[in-house]
């Protein structure tokens, strides 16, 4: 791992804590505990955090901090009726008593709706998600632990005791934010590590995915595209785009939009 993308790691694990140990560094970027005194002793002389005995602790006053990307109620609004259709079809997937993984999103919340007249067990690190089914659903609903971010309405930790590794999934629904040949894209590593490890606990992967999230780019790649069994997008996907997905042998299912609905932008 480049010195760079650690101490992007190691910034963003400080965050909202009052300290983090080098062995948490050490395990969370992989990197020897000689290596993360050096990383921990650079950021402290940059005054991008506070070297202490043992660790390290951010510089102001403990707080969630935020993560790249766009705000939950700004997304929830493009492309609405392209998400809409995607969740009827990834929620025809689902059967009663299954356990079932939703990633936080705007196209994996538009499941919710479809998911009231089943008994599931859904792990969820999506604050919206989790609330909608409590108030509207039979569903058992499990969060892993870690820190709110409010914008995104995520559940977020960069360490592994975040309680994701105890539970098990036939299938786990992902919304991503960006797909190229390089594989799925997110916009901040510290998403990108919550995702890893919910994707490790899922038997299969589905990725609800918009037709414009073909032309979004960014330079933190999740998974290869052939980490995926299934891919949901809207009938906006171009052929090069469909090629693409069938050559990394996903299967591709196209959303219909219901008759009358229009394009949300």
């Amino acid at each position: 791992m480049h010195e760079r993308e650690r101490h992007r790691m190691i910034l963003s694990a400080v965050q909202g804590r009052t300290v983090a140990t080098v062995q948490e560094f050490a395990e969370l970027t992989g990197a020897s505990e000689a290596t993360i005194r050096r990383d921990i002793t650079t950021l402290a002389g940059l005054r991008k955090l506070r070297k202490v005995r043992g660790g390290a602790e951010a510089l102001g006053a403990p707080s969630p901090g935020a993560v790249a990307g766009e705000s939950f109620g700004t997304a929830q609004g493009r492309n609405a009726a392209q998400k809409r259709a995607i969740a009827r079809e990834a929620a025809r997937l689902c059967e009663d008593g299954d356990a079932t993984i939703l990633n936080g999103g705007t196209t994996t919340f538009q499941m919710v709706h479809h998911l009231t007249g089943l008994r599931l067990q859904v792990l969820t690190n999506s604050f919206p998600i989790a609330d909608h089914l409590l108030q509207h659903s039979k569903c058992a609903v499990l969060l892993p632990a870690g820190t709110i971010y409010r914008e995104q309405g995520l559940i977020l930790s960069p360490f592994e005791t975040d309680g994701i590794a105890h539970f098990r999934a036939r299938r786990m629904f992902m919304g991503v934010q960006g797909i190229s040949p390089v594989g799925f894209a997110e916009a901040d590593p510290l998403i990108i590590q919550s995702e890893q490890r919910l994707m490790r606990q899922a038997d299969e992967l589905v990725v609800l995915a918009d037709s414009s999230k073909f032309d979004n780019r960014s330079s933190f790649v999740i998974a290869p595209l052939e980490r995926a069994d299934i891919l949901i997008t809207d009938e906006g996907i171009g052929d090069a785009s469909a090629q693409m997905v069938e050559a990394a042998g996903l299967r591709l299912v196209v959303a219909r939009l219901d008759r009358g609905a229009g394009h949300d932008e």
